[in-house]
């Protein structure tokens, strides 16, 4: 009898054993499985390729938006993006030229082109995705027309959107820059202005829709993300506002050394795709209007 709880009590010893072996097993295969910089997934217990890592930055409306719509088709086709939102124009570029991003997508053209020649940025555009037309907002006034002599115009304080209103304005008539003046132009290109507007142009842009819904200034141009940020509709809201014919794409900005990285290939293409395209144009019924991929 002694015998027997001797042999019995050696089996139970050994059960637990194992069983506690197992547990810990389990627990250390669980915790290391994510480590590293690449992801591993699994698909009823084999392992799937890894996923390549894209960092992209981007202000949060429409970019950002538009990102996230984008990202489980990016993971179907073995990246994982990571979004990082800014709330400036400048800190994005930045964060690319220190490699802490791999691409931005916030800009259009003529500013990319603006920091390049301010900053030295050796940065390309891989491809456009968007246009975001510019529109003046009034609280005041129903249309331009009825703007009074001696109007206050407020304006970004950002150099290449000054320039893009200044043209704006000049194509529906409301002031007339010099001849030849392309989208370069500033204060001084200004050869008529019959309503003597008053130019304002020292107001942060993220700061232009609280002037606006304050009522300070006549006319308050505001770029389209910062509008919609704030519950405005360019095209219902605004007084002015650009064509579809701007040339004022949004477009993804690399490094130029990355330029044929085939992540970030993939990465124009899924924005470019008629999937994300048509996302954009339901999402802000035209106030954020999709390049055309013909163009």
């Amino acid at each position: 009898m002694r015998n027997f709880k001797k042999l019995f009590s050696i089996a139970i010893v050994l059960l637990l054993s194992v069983g506690l072996a197992a547990c810990g097993s389990s627990s250390s295969a669980s915790g290391g499985e994510n480590s590293g910089n690449t992801d591993k997934s699994t698909d009823n217990g084999n392992e799937k390729e890894e996923l390549t890592t894209l960092t992209v930055g981007a202000t949060p409306i429409p970019h950002s938006v538009i990102l996230k719509k984008a990202k489980p088709i990016l993971k179907k086709k073995g990246i994982k993006l990571e979004i990082v939102k800014f709330e400036d124009y400048v800190t994005p570029n930045k964060a690319l030229a220190t490699g802490d991003l791999d691409a931005n997508y916030f800009q259009h053209l003529p500013y990319l082109k603006k920091q390049k020649e301010n900053f030295g940025y050796n940065f390309v555009s891989v491809g456009k995705i968007h246009i975001e037309p510019i529109a003046g907002y009034s609280k005041k006034y129903d249309s331009v027309k009825e703007l009074p002599k001696g109007a206050t115009v407020l304006l970004p304080s950002v150099v290449p959107a000054q320039s893009r209103i200044l043209t704006l304005l000049d194509h529906k008539g409301v002031i007339q820059l010099k001849e030849g003046t392309g989208y370069d132009a500033t204060f001084e290109d200004i050869v008529k202005n019959p309503k003597e507007l008053n130019f304002k142009h020292d107001i942060k842009p993220a700061l232009l829709p609280q002037a606006y819904k304050h009522g300070e200034g006549d006319l308050v141009f505001i770029n389209t993300n910062y509008a919609i940020d704030n519950g405005l509709n360019p095209l219902e809201d605004s007084i002015i506002i650009e064509g579809k014919d701007s040339p004022y794409a949004n477009v993804v900005a690399v490094k130029k050394e990355n330029a044929d990285n085939p992540a970030i290939q993939t990465l124009v293409d899924v924005l470019q795709s008629k999937k994300i395209q048509q996302f954009i144009l339901d999402k802000w019924n035209g106030a954020v209007v999709p390049v055309s991929l013909n163009e």
